[in-house]
């Protein structure tokens, strides 16, 4: 008798895994009612409750395209919903059901012949190899969505999360502080899963940040505490880029109001990239002084900070 509960949720963890979470819910109610208190069951029936409506939804779903960005989506609601109230061996089962088939109608998608929808569609195909545990394929295809569009935030995140999980701690440092200069809001923090990056999103919470301020605060505490620490030499275009970003920023927040709270780390993150380039550069001390300044007046503790 007392192997029949591990059994039932065995059983029931390989519907989810199968992508049929109805299935798995009558095996785990009458699993439940050999064993009441059985808080694994609970957790899982809430689990695959949770992706019956989702699952039906993507069967009156046309194109595979929009079955596989309704089933990224929907993982993401489902991360907010059960939050830290987590068993892993449940989440384990339903990610692999559902990571499964959006890869299966990723790869039914026939791209337009833009690089833009072929890097986005690598890219997400890509995500879902990284959530199979996949790493390596993760990576090649990650790559590959580089190549055709490097400018892209979210690909150069994914790729860095890739890296960091493949044991590359070097490149993907990195990639994640490219990632999150050339833009924050692009990057989905919910599906990144390297440590180095979601303890830091954790400090970053755990300082009181939350939604798109979040995010903007991330590369900042990414200097910080020396994730974001493997640095490169900016081009010439590159760097006059960078300054005028500055320009416009500084502006920008003279009339945010609002606006200020979100301008202000994105901000902070291109003094700090101003001030790598005059290193790199050997440009005289005071131009560095005169951005430090200007971090200070922003924000005294990051100011303090970054120059103990």
């Amino acid at each position: 008798m007392s192997n029949l509960p591990e059994n039932g949720l065995h059983q029931a963890y390989e519907l989810m895994k199968g992508g049929n979470p109805s299935a798995a819910v009558s095996v785990l109610e009458e699993t439940l009612s050999q064993d009441l208190e059985n808080a694994e069951i609970v957790f899982a029936i809430k689990c695959a409750n949770h992706w019956r409506q989702p699952l039906d939804i993507i069967t009156k779903l046309d194109s595979p395209y929009e079955k596989g960005e309704h089933l990224v989506r929907q993982w993401k609601e489902f991360s907010a919903y059960i939050g830290d109230r987590q068993n892993e061996r449940a989440v384990y089962a339903m990610k692999s059901g559902i990571f499964t088939l959006a890869l299966e109608n990723y790869n039914k998608v026939v791209p337009d012949g833009t690089n833009a929808q072929k890097a986005e569609i690598k890219r997400k195909t890509g995500l879902c190899f990284k959530k199979l545990g996949d790493y390596e394929s993760a990576r090649y295809l990650l790559e590959e969505a580089y190549g055709l569009k490097s400018d892209s935030a979210a690909i150069l995140a994914e790729l860095a999360d890739c890296y960091a999980l493949c044991g590359e701690e070097k490149n993907a440092k990195a990639f994640f502080r490219e990632a999150f200069y050339i833009n924050a809001q692009e990057i989905e923090t919910e599906f990144l899963d390297a440590e180095i990056v979601t303890r830091l999103i954790q400090q970053v919470q755990e300082a009181g940040y939350t939604g798109k301020i979040l995010k903007e605060w991330i590369p900042v505490y990414g200097v910080l505490y020396g994730v974001f620490s493997v640095t490169r030499e900016l081009r010439a275009l590159e760097a006059g880029k960078l300054k005028q970003n500055v320009f416009a920023l500084e502006n920008e927040i003279k009339e945010a109001g609002s606006e200020v709270s979100l301008l202000t780390p994105r901000l902070i993150n291109h003094y700090f990239w101003l001030i790598d380039y005059y290193v790199n550069t050997n440009e005289e001390r005071a131009r560095i002084n005169e951005v430090l300044l200007k971090i200070k007046l922003l924000d005294p503790r990051v100011y303090d900070r970054y120059t103990a």
